[in-house]
């Protein structure tokens, strides 16, 4: 009977090295499938390559991931994670931040990054991209920050 127990306990745990590839997978996969959304709207997209340095109150570059197992950098660590622009008129262009969550929930460091940039005039918006589940395929549903979060702008 005990070994029975140990079986179905070694069959439940979770490999948490194969979950995280997985899941940084489909991130990647999700933020493709965004990025190419906008893109057919019209919409210019880039990866944002900075971040908000607080005590210089200042976009800085961000700093490059080290990952030791892999032996590689990790490229685009920057917050959001694009910068979207389309032509308004002949003089002017929307710029908008874009960060991609399946669950659609930013951390409190994420939200107030938001607010310093809007509050800063970086972007005149920003997006929330999350995944939406209709029966086997996924959409993509726009949030805007602002309206999500309701700040006090």
């Amino acid at each position: 009977m005990k070994e029975e127990n140990k079986k179905k306990s070694k069959a439940r745990k979770i490999n948490y090295s194969k979950q995280g590839k997985l899941n940084r997978a489909a991130g990647r996969r999700f933020e493709a499938k965004v990025r190419q959304n906008l893109e057919g709207m019209g919409w210019t997209v880039s990866k944002w390559m900075n971040t908000i340095d607080y005590s210089k109150n200042k976009i800085v570059p961000a700093k490059r991931k080290y990952n030791p197992f892999l032996k590689a950098l990790s490229i685009g660590n920057g917050f959001p994670d694009f910068i979207c622009f389309k032509r308004i008129n002949q003089e002017s262009f929307d710029i908008i931040g874009l960060e991609v969550k399946s669950n659609g929930y930013l951390d409190k460091i994420e939200k107030d990054m938001c607010i310093w940039l809007l509050e800063n005039k970086i972007f005149s918006k920003i997006l929330i991209a999350k995944a939406v589940r209709k029966g086997r395929k996924i959409e993509i549903e726009y949030i805007d920050f602002y309206k999500k979060y309701n700040t006090g702008q």
